[in-house]
């Protein structure tokens, strides 16, 4: 009877564990990117004293982390939960071996991030003509992106994943395919959200009121019941951004 009263509790301990850690790191990642917002001053990039030729490689990665944990992590709850539960009934490894997988993926991405950053961020600082209709071509890009078939197929991958793990099964309990599983759905979250990233670089990567807003937009198409309807509706509303910003370049600054 004692362990028959202990298992449920167990369970429900065990699943809230995962989530609540989840939530902690997109806590400590928007904690995190606050911090580096605040020590923003104009003309300057990501920090008082860091400029595109001063901040190294690696902090700008562990910078780009957090910002991914901070934006990413809410809406891959339902899917780390899933994994979870198969995790509980021993049909697969433990789930930090599959988020180690997710995370590279993010993590890799950071590298092109950061030559992108050192290459645009004294414009975008600045607001010159070129760096505001580069702006309005990523704004552009991304509006077609949120309506292309490749969207399409990356968001129900991400809306409803259950069709994923299982083509995985027979993988998840060793570590390997553990990990591979979790870079894959790295790939596939990457296929929905790569645009999305891409307007957040070039407005100049930190900035913070727009990673709120696209971590809105991130949540709602994963998460939310009309989220493939709101990624069409997004797609218009960067269309409109895009063109203003083609035509007028100078408005950068009223949106950074």
């Amino acid at each position: 009877m004692a362990q028959a009263t202990a298992t449920p509790w167990r369970v429900s301990r065990e699943s809230l564990l995962v989530p609540g850690l989840l939530l902690g790191l997109a806590a400590l990642g928007w904690w995190w990117s606050a911090r580096m917002a605040h020590e923003m001053v104009p003309g300057m990039a990501m920090g008082s004293s860091m400029g595109p030729a001063s901040m190294s490689l690696v902090a700008f990665v562990g910078a780009w982390v957090a910002m991914m944990g901070a934006m990413m992590f809410p809406a891959i709850v339902p899917v780390i939960n899933i994994y979870r539960r198969a995790a509980g009934l021993g049909r697969a490894a433990p789930t930090p071996i599959f988020v180690a997988g997710y995370l590279f993926i993010w993590s890799a991405i950071g590298v092109p991030a950061y030559f992108a950053w050192r290459a645009t961020q004294n414009s975008i600082n600045s607001a010159t003509p070129w760096a505001g209709r580069l702006a309005g071509i990523v704004f552009l890009v991304a509006a077609v992106y949120q309506v292309s078939p490749l969207k399409s197929v990356c968001l129900k991958h991400c809306r409803s994943p259950m069709s994923f793990f299982l083509h995985q099964r027979r993988n998840l309990q060793r570590p390997i395919g553990a990990v591979t599983a979790g870079a894959t759905h790295g790939l596939l979250c990457l296929g929905c959200c790569w645009a999305l990233m891409a307007i957040l670089v070039a407005l100049g990567t930190m900035q913070l009121a727009w990673m709120i807003i696209l971590a809105a937009v991130i949540f709602i198409e994963k998460v939310a019941p009309m989220g493939e309807r709101f990624a069409r509706v997004a797609a218009v509303v960067f269309v409109v951004l895009g063109l203003m910003l083609v035509i007028h370049p100078g408005s950068l600054s009223q949106l950074t």
